[in-house]
């Protein structure tokens, strides 16, 4: 076993993304995540304001003419009275499924808000674990989810006719489950047709540096489950060194980005490339490292606790729990490979709706859709939670 170095964290004067200390409840990581010093919020600002960091990430190489953003989102309500959404998928038809991670359900909601439950997953429901991610096919006839049962988390695969799902069929378990916290659960359909599923690291850091573990690690699987061809290590690791991913987004180049929990200093997004090692448990944040591959951004635990990532309108964005934000995040749009592709993270409905699990682009491609996570046990539900919400600007 690997012998555990010192954390690195990044150095005072470094770049970093040091935002709005924002009220709110404890992140997914619970008790584990300290309270480190950051910026206060500006008293006169109001919630519904669009508000920048305090500092910007460390920024290089691409050049060029930046999207149009930073526009404040409107936000109004879609769907109200889930209960510990998780997953959450939009379709050609316009509907959408959303999974809830407690009671293992994953129901079709129609565009005109009715909801259906479709089938329920038995799931081993305690913390972090339940029904995490889901996920649909190019052609919509397969709907994927990743899941905690009693023995292990695994990934299944269900025949959906658009209103239907049929059994589930197990294409993927043995990755470590059990632990309370740490579940990973991102999943996504790639451009090129392959399953990608983020894992967390089961509460053993240790385990996300062993390219034969499956914990704190990022998978790439053929449809059917076996390994994608040209994994790095011969086996169904893409990337390593993760130790909590929960957002997993591509963007119109085809580039992987994922969001991912810190322990008590710093959340992360990363650009994934095959066999890059992210560094957990021996660096959090920034740490300059040749062996490990630095995040593009990054955030005190405090004001953001990342869950869902998308990519639209030429932006990241990702939904904070936490922090209880919306963070859009522009990407560059010029020529060059070195240095952070990202620009001014922006801060979102900061406050506004509580805890924020899940985002996606709507049915319809012009909005958002948020989803809330105030009844997951460490939120404060307010009347109507939990909530889908569309996002508009």
């Amino acid at each position: 076993m690997r012998t555990r170095a010192p954390r690195r964290l990044l150095a005072a004067g470094a770049a970093a993304v040091t935002v709005l200390t924002l009220a709110g409840c404890g992140g997914d990581d619970g008790a584990d995540q300290a309270n480190p010093e950051t910026a206060t919020a500006d008293p006169e600002s109001s919630p519904s304001e669009t508000t920048e960091p305090s500092a910007s990430p460390s920024q290089g190489g691409g050049q060029g003419e930046a999207p149009r953003t930073g526009v404040a989102v409107t936000a109004t309500d879609r769907v109200t009275g889930l209960e510990s959404p998780w997953g959450l998928v939009t379709l050609d038809d316009g509907s959408m499924l959303v999974g809830s991670r407690d009671d293992g359900t994953i129901s079709r909601i129609t565009p005109q808000g009715q909801r259906r439950e479709l089938i329920t997953l038995d799931v081993r429901a305690e913390g972090e674990a339940g029904l995490l991610g889901i996920a649909t096919s190019p052609d919509e006839d397969t709907v994927y989810a990743i899941y905690s049962t009693d023995d292990d988390d695994r990934i299944a695969a269900m025949d959906f006719d658009g209103r239907t799902l049929g059994q589930p069929r197990i294409i993927f378990d043995g990755i470590p489950g059990g632990a309370p916290i740490h579940q990973g659960g991102a999943l996504e359909v790639g451009p090129d047709g392959m399953v990608y599923a983020a894992t967390g690291d089961n509460d053993v850091p240790e385990n996300a540096q062993d390219p034969d573990s499956l914990s704190g690690k990022i998978l790439r699987l053929r449809p059917d489950g076996s390994p994608a061809p040209g994994n790095p290590f011969d086996n169904a690791v893409y990337s390593l060194g993760h130790r909590n991913v929960q957002g997993l987004a591509f963007d119109d180049r085809g580039r992987l980005w994922a969001s991912e929990f810190g322990s008590g200093e710093f959340d992360e997004l990363n650009l994934i490339e095959a066999g890059n090692n992210y560094g957990w448990p021996e660096v959090e944040g920034t740490g300059g490292e040749p062996d490990f591959t630095d995040p593009q951004a990054v955030w005190a635990t405090d004001d953001n606790s990342p869950s869902g990532l998308e990519y639209w309108g030429g932006s990241l964005w990702m939904a904070g729990l936490q922090g209880e934000t919306l963070w859009e995040i522009p990407l560059r749009r010029g020529g060059g490979d070195t240095g952070s592709l990202v620009q001014q993270p922006v801060a979102q409905l900061s406050g506004e709706y509580g805890r924020l699990r899940n985002v996606v682009t709507a049915p319809d491609g012009d909005s958002l859709v948020l989803a809330t996570s105030n009844t997951d046990g460490r939120g404060e539900p307010r009347d109507g939670d939990d909530r889908l919400l569309t996002l508009t600007r």
